[in-house]
C-alpha cells in the first residue's frame, strides 16, 4: 500500500500513516496538518492500540461503556442518544435540562450499585453533550470549559508529560475514572491497569474493523499491545493516554464538499450550498466564530443561551469573572449529522439554533449577562437561513465519517447488541408494600467476564437476600434453582428500600457460550406470602467475545491448559467455593472434580 500525494498533505491508507517531517499528521485539502507533540510521535502500532482502548467497553468497570459509546462517528463523533438530565431544579421537563449522555449506574467503591439522588439505579446523565473527537487534534485546548489544558500531567506521577500540544492526552484520561461516565466510585490507575491486564482486547466487540482485526490475530493480551507500542508491556495511564491522543489525532476529516470546491471542483457544492458559503461569511457574520477550513476558532464565548447560574462555564477554569457563561465554539464541520446542538443539546435542529441566533419569532430568548457582543450584529433573515442551513448540513459533511469508513470505522459495541443483553421476563411474587423486587442486570453476560454481577432493588430494606440461577426456563413466574449465591444483607430500611449487589465471575468451565441463564433473587421477607418474596425473572443469554470462547479448563487465564491450572481447581475445590461447582448443581462434591478433570484431560 501506498499513500497519494494530494494538495495539502498525505492521505491516511488503510492502516498506513505518514508523518511530515515537522513531526505533523499530514491531511488534505484546506485543513493545515494536524499538531503532534514532541513526546508523543504517531506510530501505527500506538495507533491501533489507541483505537481498540477507544472502543473497548471493558475499559469502563461496568463493562459496558466506551469512550466510543458517546462518540459515534456516523454522528459527527457525538452521542445519538437522548438522554435528559434535568438539570439544576432537579426536574425533568423544565427549560434547564440537559441532553447529555447516558454512563454507568451509579456504583460504590466494591461496585455494588447505589442508588442515585437524581437517576435512582438507572444509568447516570452527563451534565454537558458530548463533544466530537473528530478534528480535534486541531483543539489547543479542549471540553467545552476547556479544562483540558495543553500541557499534559501524567496522573500516576504529577510530572509534566508533555509541554505543550498535550490537549488530546488531557482530555483522554478524564471519562476513564469518572464517577458518572465510566467509573465506580474510589477506582484508580491501578485498578485500570490491573484490569486490562486481566481481559482480552475488545472481547466484548463484533465486526471489528480490519486495522484492529489485524493488529488482534494473534490474539495478544493488553500487556502484548503495549509493547508493541511502547517497548514493553507497562500498562500506564501516561500510555493509555498516548494511544488514545494518537488515535484521535489521526480522525481528520477534510473531504467534506466544501474541502474539494475550495480545492477548485467548482461544482462540489451545489448554488444553493454555494450560496449558502458566501452569506455564511456576509452579512450572517458565522465566520466570524466559526472559521474556516476548521470551521471553530477555538475560542470561548457565552452566547445567552441559559443564565449563568445553572454552568459558569469557562470561569470554573480560569476564575475570571469575563469568562461567566462561556463555552468553546464548536466546529460546524459534519454538524448536520448530529441529533442535538449548543453544549446542553438544547436544539435538535439547525435552523433551531439559527432561529436562536437570529432571535427569530418563537426563538428562545438570549440572557443577557456576559453575552457576547457580537449576538447582537447577526443579520439572518429567513429567506438567507435556508441556504446557510444547506451549506452546514450537506456542505460541510465528510461522506466517510457519515459512512463510517476508514479511519472513522468501528466495531460494534456490546451496548449495540439486544440479542447478547439480559431481559426482565415477569414473574416473581411480591413483598412487603405490595412490591416485587427487581433484578439488576446490565452487565454483559460475556463467559470469561471475571467482573459479573447482578442487583437487587425494591425489595424490603433489613432483610436477607439470595440469587438463584437456572438453566431451565421459569414455570409460573419462578425458577427451579440450580445453585445459589448469598444470602446478602440488603440495604435500607422498609418496603421497597433494599437493595443488594452479587457479584460472581462467569466461569467458562461453568457456564458455557450459547445457553440462557435464568436468575431471580429470593428475599426473605414477613410480609410476603410464605415470608419469601421473588424478584421477576432474568433471562441471561450468555455468550463467547471475540476471542472465542474461553479454554475450561484454563483456571487461570494464561492461555493454556497446564498443570497450574489443575492445581488452582484444587484449590478452588478444597475451599468448596461456588467457582468449583463445575456442573452447577449446588452444591461442591466429587462429581465436579471429575467433571473439571474430563475438561481438563480434553485440553485447550
Amino acid at each position: 500500500m501506498g499513500s497519494s500525494i494530494g494538495r495539502f498533505g498525505v492521505r491516511w491508507v488503510a492502516g498506513v500513516g505518514a508523518v511530515g517531517a515537522a513531526g505533523a499528521w499530514l491531511a488534505w485539502a484546506a485543513l493545515p496538518p494536524v499538531p503532534v507533540p514532541a513526546e508523543n510521535p504517531i506510530t501505527e502500532p500506538k495507533r491501533v492500540l489507541g483505537k481498540i482502548l477507544f472502543w473497548d467497553e471493558q475499559l469502563s468497570t461496568s463493562n459496558a461503556v466506551s469512550c466510543g459509546t458517546c462518540h459515534i462517528p456516523a454522528r459527527a463523533g457525538a452521542d445519538p442518544r437522548l438522554a435528559r438530565n434535568p438539570g439544576r431544579d432537579g426536574l425533568i421537563n423544565t427549560p434547564d435540562d440537559i441532553l447529555g449522555s447516558p454512563g454507568i449506574i451509579r456504583s460504590d467503591a466494591e461496585n455494588d450499585y447505589e442508588r442515585d439522588a437524581v437517576f435512582g439505579l438507572l444509568p447516570q446523565i452527563t451534565g454537558r453533550a458530548a463533544n466530537s473527537p473528530i478534528n480535534s487534534g486541531y483543539a489547543p485546548e479542549l471540553f467545552w470549559d476547556g479544562r483540558a489544558r495543553s500541557r499534559f500531567v501524567d496522573p500516576a506521577t504529577g510530572q509534566v508529560a508533555i509541554a505543550a500540544g498535550g490537549a488530546l492526552e488531557s482530555q483522554a484520561v478524564v471519562p476513564i475514572l469518572n464517577s458518572v461516565e465510566m467509573a465506580h466510585a474510589g477506582y484508580d490507575w491501578n485498578g485500570v491497569s490491573v484490569k486490562l491486564a486481566s481481559v482480552r482486547p475488545l472481547d466484548l466487540a463484533t465486526n471489528i474493523p480490519p486495522d484492529v482485526a489485524g493488529a488482534l490475530a494473534d490474539r495478544p493480551g493488553y500487556g502484548e499491545l503495549f509493547g508493541r507500542a511502547f517497548g514493553d508491556g507497562a500498562i500506564t495511564p501516561r500510555r493509555i493516554a498516548f494511544a488514545i491522543a494518537t488515535y484521535q489525532r489521526t480522525l481528520v476529516s477534510d473531504q467534506a464538499p466544501w474541502d474539494r470546491f475550495v480545492a477548485g471542483q467548482s461544482n462540489a457544492l451545489t448554488p444553493q450550498q454555494a450560496q449558502g458559503w458566501q452569506l455564511f461569511q456576509g452579512a450572517a457574520r458565522c465566520n466570524v466564530c466559526h472559521a474556516a477550513p476548521q470551521f471553530t476558532d477555538f475560542s470561548f464565548r457565552n452566547i445567552g443561551l441559559r443564565p449563568i447560574a445553572e454552568d459558569q462555564g469557562r470561569q470554573v477554569v480560569t476564575g475570571l469573572a469575563a469568562d461567566r457563561g462561556k463555552f468553546k465554539v464548536p466546529s460546524l464541520r459534519n454538524v448536520g449529522l448530529k441529533r442535538t446542538y449548543m453544549h446542553n443539546g438544547q436544539f435538535q435542529a439547525i435552523p433551531g439554533v439559527m432561529g436562536f441566533y437570529a432571535q427569530g419569532p418563537g426563538a428562545p430568548p438570549q440572557f443577557p449577562d456576559n453575552r457576547d457582543p457580537l449576538m447582537t450584529q447577526i443579520f439572518l433573515p429567513p429567506q438567507d437561513a435556508g441556504l446557510i442551513d444547506d451549506f452546514i448540513r450537506n456542505g460541510l459533511t465528510d461522506p466517510r465519517v457519515a459512512a463510517e469508513q476508514f479511519p472513522f470505522d468501528r466495531p460494534v459495541l456490546f451496548a449495540d447488541r439486544p440479542a447478547n443483553q439480559a431481559v426482565l421476563i415477569g414473574g416473581g411474587n411480591p413483598g412487603s408494600g405490595g412490591l416485587v423486587p427487581t433484578p439488576i442486570v446490565q452487565a454483559p453476560p460475556l463467559v470469561g467476564n471475571r467482573e459479573y454481577r447482578v442487583g437487587l432493588d425494591r425489595a424490603l430494606g433489613g432483610a436477607s437476600a439470595t440469587l438463584a440461577l437456572a438453566f431451565t426456563p421459569p414455570v409460573s413466574g419462578r425458577i427451579t434453582p440450580q445453585a445459589t449465591l448469598g444470602p446478602v444483607p440488603t440495604t435500607g430500611a422498609g418496603p421497597g428500600t433494599g437493595m443488594a449487589t452479587v457479584h460472581f465471575a462467569l466461569r467458562p468451565w461453568q457456564f458455557r457460550g450459547g445457553r440462557t441463564m435464568f436468575a431471580q433473587w429470593i428475599v426473605n421477607d414477613p410480609g410476603a406470602a410464605a415470608g419469601v418474596a421473588r424478584s421477576a425473572v432474568a433471562q441471561v443469554p450468555l455468550f463467547c467475545g471475540s476471542y472465542g470462547c474461553p479454554c475450561p479448563a484454563d483456571v487461570n487465564a494464561d492461555g493454556v491448559a497446564d498443570f497450574s491450572d489443575l492445581l488452582e481447581y484444587l484449590n478452588l475445590f478444597n475451599s468448596a467455593a461456588f467457582d468449583a461447582d463445575v456442573n452447577l448443581d449446588g452444591v461442591v462434591d466429587f462429581n465436579d472434580l471429575l467433571e473439571f478433570i474430563n475438561l481438563f484431560n480434553a485440553g485447550c
